[in-house]
């Protein structure tokens, strides 16, 4: 079990390329492979993962591990999601120096790009399918969308007033 969960999320750390968010897409692939954690059980692990310091992937990777295989899932998980970043970034570290102004080097950095964003978003589309079940939750997102929009005040703030408002309304 150990094993499958460090390369499983060794694949994630390998290819989630452009940041945390870029996990949930794969993640949401893990639920359909196996029996670890359920999609909607995801989708509380991303608000923990929101809400707690640090990177969002590793902390999801951390909760996912854990509540697959407890401490040591949450350890394996980890270190399978971090690894392929450490061993890429010394990689292209030593070679950036040579390569850095290379114009086809250059163009793939560009492209790789649009697909961060294309995952990105299908994070987003998932995240909204799952959350947004009622007419009320939809207004509610509506809201908040366009008071962070206009009125840019803390994040600090809005999740404070999300938490609020979700138990006021029973979202």
């Amino acid at each position: 079990m150990l094993c499958l969960l460090f390369y499983e999320f060794f694949k994630i750390g390998l290819f989630a390329i452009g940041g945390g968010m870029v996990t949930i897409p794969f993640l949401f692939d893990l639920t359909k492979k196996y029996d670890w954690f359920t999609a909607q059980e995801l989708t509380e692990m991303i608000a923990v993962s929101q809400s707690t310091p640090g990177p969002v992937g590793v902390n999801m990777a951390t909760y996912a591990g854990f509540q697959t295989a407890g401490v040591i899932g949450g350890i394996v998980a980890t270190f399978g999601l971090v690894l392929p970043s450490i061993v890429i970034v010394v990689m292209v570290s030593k070679l950036l120096k040579c390569w850095a102004k290379n114009a086809c080097v250059c163009e793939i950095m560009s492209a790789i790009r649009p697909a961060v964003a294309a995952l990105v978003l299908q994070a987003g589309v998932l995240l909204f399918q799952l959350s947004v079940t009622n007419y009320l939750a939809i207004i509610f997102v509506i809201s908040l969308f366009l008071m962070i929009y206009f009125f840019q005040k803390s994040p600090i703030f809005y999740i404070l007033l999300s938490a609020i408002m979700g138990i006021l309304l029973q979202l």
